[in-house]
Formats: C-alpha cells, sequence, structure tokens
C-alpha cells in the first residue's frame, strides 16, 4: 500500500484520473473550486464508472462543466476493453449531480437512466422512454456484479437513493461523506486515506455547514448510528461519495467524517457562502 501511495502521490495531478479504487470501479471527473472565508476550497462532483462482464454502469453526471472530462474519461476506459455503457444511476435531481445527464443520453443512445427518476421526463421528455424506476433494493446486472438501490441515510432531496456496488462492496452515497480538500496540498486525484494533511472533521463540518442545512436541526447521532448500521449490513469496502475523496479505510476514516457531521448541527447559522451587502447598504462592522 506505501509504495502505491508513493507513486500516486508522484503522478501529476492531471494524470491521476481516471482512477480503478476497487477491481472494475473507476472514479471520474474534475474538482470545482469554492469560495468561503477567504479561502479557496476544492471539491468533486464525480462520477464513478462501474464495469460488469456484460455492460458498465454510470453513477452521477458530474457538474456541467465536467462534462467534457467525464466523456474523455469514459472514452478512454471503453478504448481499454470496458464493455458498452448500458445504464446511467443518479442519486438525486441536483445539478452536481445530475447536471450532464441530457448530454450523457445523447452521446450514449443505448443508456437507460434508472432509480427515482421523477422530474426528468419534464426536462428530457424526448428520453422518457429511457427512464426505469428503482425502489430499495432493487439491482441493476451488469454481468458478474450489480448495483443496488439502498437506503440514502443522508440526502439532500427526497427523492435520493444511495447505490451499493454487490462485488466489490462499495457504496456510492452522493451528498453522503461530503467534504472538501486543499489543492495546495495535492490532493485531487487521492483517496483519503492518502490525503494526510487533510482536516476530515473541519472540511466535512463546512461542507454540511453550507449544503446540508437540515443537520443543524437533527440530532445527528442518530444519523451517525445508522450509517454504521448500513455499513455493517452492507460489508461496506470502499466509500465512493460524490463530493468527497474516495474512503478505501471505512473503519478509520468513516469516524472522522461522523465529526464532522455532528460539528455542524452545533455550529451557528452562517447563511451563504460569501456576505456580499446590497448596493447602498452600509458594509458590516469588522
Amino acid at each position: 500500500m506505501l509504495d502505491k501511495t508513493r507513486t500516486m502521490l508522484d503522478t501529476p495531478v492531471a494524470h491521476r484520473m481516471p482512477r480503478e479504487i476497487a477491481p472494475g470501479v473507476f472514479w471520474i471527473g474534475d474538482c470545482l473550486a469554492q469560495h468561503h472565508k477567504g479561502k479557496v476550497y476544492h471539491g468533486y462532483n464525480a462520477a464513478f464508472l462501474i464495469a460488469g462482464e456484460n455492460a458498465s454502469c454510470l453513477v452521477e453526471t458530474g457538474h456541467p462543466k465536467d462534462f467534457p472530462v467525464i466523456e474523455r474519461h469514459m472514452n478512454e476506459l471503453f478504448a481499454r476493453g470496458l464493455p458498452p455503457l448500458k445504464y446511467l444511476f443518479v442519486t438525486h435531481q441536483e445539478t452536481p449531480h445530475c447536471g450532464g445527464l441530457g448530454r450523457v443520453l445523447k452521446t450514449f443512445p443505448d443508456a437507460l437512466l434508472c432509480g427515482d427518476v421523477s422530474d426528468y421526463h419534464l426536462a428530457f421528455p424526448q428520453y422518457e422512454h429511457r427512464m426505469r424506476w428503482m425502489k430499495e433494493g432493487d439491482e441493476i446486472d451488469l454481468g458478474g456484479r450489480s448495483l443496488m438501490a439502498v437506503e440514502p441515510v443522508i440526502r439532500d432531496l427526497r427523492t435520493t437513493w444511495w447505490g451499493f456496488d454487490t462485488k466489490e462492496r462499495v457504496l456510492f452515497p452522493g451528498d453522503g461523506f461530503a467534504y472538501s480538500h486543499y489543492h495546495e496540498d495535492g490532493h485531487c486525484g487521492l483517496v483519503a486515506e492518502e490525503a494526510v494533511s487533510l482536516d476530515l472533521p473541519d472540511v466535512s463540518s463546512t461542507f454540511a455547514d453550507l449544503a446540508l442545512f437540515w443537520t443543524k436541526f437533527a440530532d445527528m447521532n442518530v444519523y451517525c448510528d445508522r450509517l454504521d448500521q448500513l455499513i455493517e449490513r452492507l460489508n461496506v469496502k470502499v466509500i465512493a461519495p460524490t463530493h468527497g475523496l474516495p474512503i478505501t479505510d471505512v473503519k478509520t476514516t468513516v469516524p472522522k467524517v461522523q465529526e464532522g457531521l455532528k460539528q455542524a448541527a452545533l455550529m451557528p447559522e452562517s447563511g451563504t457562502n460569501e456576505k456580499v451587502a446590497p448596493a447602498g447598504a452600509a458594509a458590516p462592522a469588522a
């Protein structure tokens, strides 16, 4: 493991992706810079390609700006011999997760959209016949492995489903386990355990404070217990979040993210990312 870590750390950021985080599971996409309290945080709007024996499935579509990168990564993987893209699973109807949906369906005309497909037909009526509903426990057969819809413990929208690769025990939790990373420290394209300077409780609490506002009105100890139960029940080996670095040491890293969720619940309300006074209004006191 140490040799592999040093090799990845020595690899230029632009060449780290696509990255195989478990056999047949590839991390693709790009970072998005966010400004908050004078700092620049990098966060992923990642997508993942799961390759079975007969078909591949794309989990998430990334931010709209990332489609050229995601398409390039997928074409590179298909050129290596991965089976064709036949399925698309999106955790929920929010731009960082489904922003490339229309272009994926147009570019890959044989692909079916699976999951909670509420409202997608309103934006893409021409693809309604390629949309398939899933409920908890339903599986997409890729040949030798399947992607199962599972309980979304931490959800952003009512329509959220999480995904689970039954072969390599990889959990795709959408906005669960969401956190930024330090671009200056070279974290882009690393898994969480390789980003040794990353303060996971801090970046996890910051993300939850800004993006998962409901956590301030809930007992996050209950949600963290539920996460632990799901991870144990599914025997999760790898976690592939949309907005965080993949987690390959579940036992060690998950408690750090949970600590951040609990911290965010105790933070005072902070509102939007940047405080900009309306035109003509006095600037806030220092």
